[in-house]
């Protein structure tokens, strides 16, 4: 998406610039939700640290 307001609605595949639309390969996929894995277990842990410093 260009940013533009014809790419809020997308003709197709691509906007009415020509900008194809990108789709995330399922490796791509599953990296970003390993990555997304790991950032939520690093706030569990902290908030784990707040819990046990409140007790």
């Amino acid at each position: 998406m260009c940013g533009k307001n014809c790419c809020t609605i997308p003709v197709g595949n691509e906007c009415l610039h020509g900008h194809s639309r990108r789709f995330f390969t399922k490796e791509e996929k599953i990296k970003q939700l390993e990555e997304y894995k790991k950032e939520l277990n690093n706030e569990i842990k902290a908030i784990e640290e707040i819990i046990s410093e409140i007790k």
